[in-house]
């Protein structure tokens, strides 16, 4: 440990911290608006400028070393006035129209200006007239609001390499687009969202379909049922002051009805189901040898997307069971509307998503239709809830919990922890194993695939058979794992592994870019967390032991991977060689 001073309190600290690291240590708040503890320091916004004694220059915290004896001074009036006009010059450059954007009181520039008592414009205002972005339907992008930090052009190239955003222009005209100043559907971008959660502004957001959902609600002659995700329930409670991680699962329910919805499922339930026709997939591959190895799961739509863009000789490894949003679509205007006589063309589902891809899943041909109708109608993210829920007036930390209805809201703790990198592949094992061997496990954890490592290898041993894993998460960390599959299959060597979980987000969907703001891997620690502990307090952990699953096989699907199942619940994917790179 070292030792130095941040205005004048001594502080022990790890070689290889910077000044803004170190000083968090001390409660002394940096301000920054170019840093993200998930992104490296690129010191564009120029904020957090310090003193250390014996230079003659203001260093940028987040990307200068703390060093044995340093002396720092944070803040002091100087420093105090190049911040403010670091900030009136960012100001002379962006919009005053605060009160109609989608980052209104949540934004970081809005919270720095308040901070700083700015009540004027110091500078000229030479604003962009930029058209916005709207051709994807799921993420909004209004570049006349981006400060230039670069925080989502970080994301999208290092750590998701989809390389759909980078800076256009020089100078005050420098701006965030795609490459070629094309249109963002028509760029690599997967629609992961993770470029809105890391943007400090409203330049880039996700399309809100609130007003769309409100007009269904109040319409006398829909019928609205509404499916929450695994991942929801542990992050919603931000956005009313709950500690990070609190379950909030039963107060959502009591808020979806009071926001004038019929019927409130759980996609927990659907979950289960995907294992059971996933988990059956990778048995009739594994032990049967029908099917190409590795099984790769398909829950998450930004995953095949990107496949489908770049990787598509891997398709065949694909699973072709649904996400569990569309099989819940699926089965509500099937099979919850015969048990009910409920005519489907009136029925409007809509989910409630940590996932701004989730958006664009819904209007995949290969996803629509099986039913005879679209599946999922609207998809909210966890953020346009909580709008939702504030606009409707609902006091939600003062809500009496409520349950679901049953038919379709009832789960196993295998369902919840889908919410989580290494979750599927939990559940699906939990399953695969009593599948093959008949029996239960009497210890249902697999610890070695939980964490936040970007790619984590084990194996499992069932009925002495050796079963190589791997899980990945951030779509930057894909990559290794499928150059590992595609060179042993190439060299003729044995395959890496058997079984290959994906999920785009960093940390899974507990970190999709739906969730509130501000996740870091401290945030996702607690979130998944959450979801682990309602497992371990389920009655039921393991999807094929769901008593509601159990009768939906029984009256309606008959067995996983039968005909019925397999029409209405799995689907096809679609190689796009225009995207490859």
């Amino acid at each position: 440990m070292l030792k130095a001073f941040i205005n004048n309190i001594e502080v022990e600290f790890e070689k290889g911290l910077t000044i803004l690291e170190v000083a968090e240590q001390v409660q002394v708040k940096i301000p920054t608006l170019c840093k993200h503890k998930d992104l490296a320091p690129s010191g564009a916004c120029g904020l957090c400028i310090v003193k250390v004694e014996g230079s003659n220059k203001m260093l940028r915290s987040c990307c200068t070393e703390m060093t044995e004896g340093m002396k720092v001074n944070t803040h002091d009036p100087e420093l105090v006035e190049v911040r403010r006009t670091v900030l009136e010059l960012i100001l002379s450059n962006h919009p005053n129209d605060c009160l109609t954007c989608g980052r209104n009181n949540d934004c970081e520039l809005q919270s720095l200006v308040a901070d700083f008592a700015i009540r004027e414009e110091s500078f000229n205002k030479i604003v962009r007239e930029v058209p916005k972005d709207l051709s994807t339907g799921t993420i909004d992008v209004d570049p006349a609001k981006c400060i230039g930090c670069g925080r989502c052009i970080e994301v999208c190239q290092q750590i998701q390499n989809v390389w759909a955003l980078s800076f256009l222009d020089r100078g005050i005209n420098i701006r965030m687009a795609p490459a070629g100043d094309i249109q963002l559907a028509d760029s690599p971008c997967v629609r992961c969202g993770q470029c809105s959660a890391h943007c400090p502004t409203g330049a880039i957001f996700e399309h809100d379909q609130t007003r769309q959902v409100w007009e269904e609600l109040q319409d006398p002659d829909k019928f609205c049922l509404v499916q929450i995700a695994p991942s929801v329930r542990v992050a919603i409670g931000e956005g009313f002051g709950f500690p990070v991680g609190t379950n909030l699962t039963k107060k959502i329910y009591a808020a979806l009805r009071r926001l004038g919805f019929q019927v409130v499922f759980d996609t927990n339930f659907s979950a289960d189901v995907t294992i059971m026709e996933e988990a059956t997939e990778f048995v009739q591959r594994f032990v049967h040898k029908k099917g190409a190895l590795p099984l790769i799961t398909t829950c998450c739509p930004s995953w095949v997307d990107f496949m489908e863009k770049f990787h598509a000789d891997m398709i065949e490894h694909f699973s072709s069971t649904k996400s569990p949003q569309e099989i819940m679509g699926t089965l509500c205007k099937t099979y919850y509307a015969e048990k009910n006589k409920i005519d489907p063309g009136k029925m409007k589902v809509i989910s409630i998503m940590p996932c701004t891809a989730k958006k664009y899943e819904i209007s995949r041909a290969e996803e629509m239709f099986a039913s005879g109708y679209q599946g999922t109608d609207y998809v909210l993210t966890t953020r346009e809830l909580i709008r939702m829920i504030k606009q409707a007036g609902i006091d939600f930390s003062s809500l009496e919990d409520e349950e679901p209805d049953h038919l379709m809201g009832d789960y196993s703790g295998a369902g919840t922890i889908f919410g989580t990198t290494g979750g599927v592949m939990e559940a699906a094992l939990r399953t695969a194993y009593y599948f093959v061997t008949g029996e239960n496990l009497k210890k249902v954890e697999f610890k070695n695939v939980r964490g936040l490592e970007g790619i984590k290898e084990t194996s499992v041993m069932i009925n002495n058979i050796e079963i190589k894993i791997a899980v990945a998460h951030g779509l930057g960390n894909v990559g290794e794992v499928l150059n590992k599959i595609k060179q042993a299959k190439k060299n003729g060597d044995p395959l890496p592994y058997h079984f290959v979980e994906v999920m785009a987000c960093p940390g899974g969907c507990i970190g999709g870019g739906g969730q509130p703001y501000g996740v870091t891997n401290e945030v996702r620690r607690l979130r998944t967390e959450a979801l682990y502990d309602d497992d371990q307090k389920c009655e039921v952990r393991c999807s094929h032991d769901n008593p509601f699953v159990k009768k939906l096989y029984k009256e309606y699907l008959d067995a996983p991977l039968s005909e019925k199942a397999h029409h209405l619940l799995h689907t096809k994917y679609v190689p796009r060689p225009e995207y490859k790179k």
